[in-house]
């Protein structure tokens, strides 16, 4: 299974490091709690519950030092303790074991995202992971994809108006795109035919970018074959396609309402209503993601660990996918409150990112 990558939070705190195991225990317990439930636990409840007998006196000495490292915090005079976002890091990369998914686990999910083998296009096979992978965390599921990696097979030129077409794109995976086209005045029904015979006959198994650069050279060279109405089509054409860094990618999101469930306060629905304007927020989010493409395995930010997502205090959990060739084309993951069951999502993900690669590029699910 691929390793999270830590981000260097704990390093400055070599404190953190000499937590006895009476220390570890308390502090486990506490953050246990919070994944749990949500809610402070006290000293007396920790007494309970640990396996060590310690009275609450103890307790509440072990958590004053806890708190002195910044690892909990008290949200209010006289409550329990709960974890900070440092705290939750040492706890993400120093005490929990994240073990490797069962095999009913893995057959569970794999049955789960079955259908994205199944589907008619690469958006719809990553919108059906999504939905899948959004109800197995119970959080918001995102991925982050390039409209440009599909190869085209057809292309077509539907007039709306005197002046406005309608171009239809066909990828060889049958995904499709409508995109609107500004059309020079008095242009004849004989010239949308001859441009999309003409752009047909070049741009079948390329990209976007790579149909993009033939024609450009095509055009020049068949000048004298093309009317002047039909080579300003094409031109118009290869215009719309120049496309750009808020072109090139697409990010799709599934299950916003799992981040209204388990709701336990005001403040708890003022950070969700906080995350779903972030996620909003489409071009921060495609930098964040885009932020996980140059590494290899899970990668996982919690609260302020990404500035994006600060204020609604939410973890993201996130992994890339590949394509048939092995090149990273993509990441998916979670985004949901930072109380996430990490020991089981941050697995999830992994698997789920290795079953989409194996999927796209037509292959068997992993082992």
């Amino acid at each position: 299974m691929a390793h999270h990558d830590p981000i260097g939070l704990i390093a400055p705190h070599a404190g953190l490091a000499q937590l006895n195991e009476r220390s570890r225990d308390i502090f486990r317990q506490i953050v246990e709690s919070y994944l749990a439930t949500g809610e402070p636990v006290g000293s007396r409840n920790i007494s309970r519950l640990i396996a060590m007998p310690l009275s609450p006196a103890s307790v509440r000495n072990v958590m004053s030092d806890l708190e002195h490292l910044g690892l909990i915090y008290a949200p209010h005079t006289s409550a329990g303790r709960l974890p900070t976002e440092l705290g939750l890091r040492f706890f993400v990369d120093a005490l929990m074991q994240i073990g490797d998914l069962t095999e009913p686990e893995r057959e569970s999910i794999q049955s789960q995202l079955a259908s994205v083998g199944r589907a008619q296009s690469v958006e719809a096979a990553l919108g059906e992971a999504l939905t899948r992978l959004s109800g197995l965390t119970r959080a918001a599921a995102v991925v982050l994809t390039a409209k440009s990696n599909s190869r085209l097979k057809h292309i077509e030129f539907v007039r709306l108006e005197p002046e406005r077409a309608l171009v239809v794109l066909v990828g060889e995976d049958g995904q499709v795109e409508n995109r609107v086209l500004a059309l020079p005045p008095g242009v004849p029904s004989s010239a949308l035919t001859e441009a999309t015979n003409f752009l047909n006959s070049r741009i079948r198994g390329r990209t976007l970018a790579e149909a993009r650069l033939e024609l450009e050279t095509a055009l020049t060279q068949s000048r004298v074959e093309l009317d002047q109405l039909t080579q300003k089509v094409i031109a118009a054409g290869i215009a719309s396609w120049s496309g750009g860094d808020n072109d090139d990618r697409q990010l799709i999101v599934r299950g916003h309402a799992n981040l209204l469930e388990d709701l336990h306060a005001l403040e708890d629905l003022e950070r969700v209503k906080s995350l779903f304007d972030d996620l909003e927020t489409k071009r921060g989010v495609i930098d964040l993601l885009g932020r996980a493409e140059r590494a290899e395995g899970v990668r996982i930010f919690i609260g302020s660990e990404n500035k994006l997502f600060s204020l609604s205090g939410s973890s993201t959990i996130i992994a890339p996918y590949s394509d048939a060739a092995g090149r990273i084309v993509g990441v998916l993951g979670v985004i949901g409150p930072t109380r996430l069951n990490y020991a089981r999502v941050i697995p999830t993900v992994d698997y789920a990112a290795r079953i989409v690669s194996r999927m796209l590029g037509g292959q068997s699910a992993p082992n």
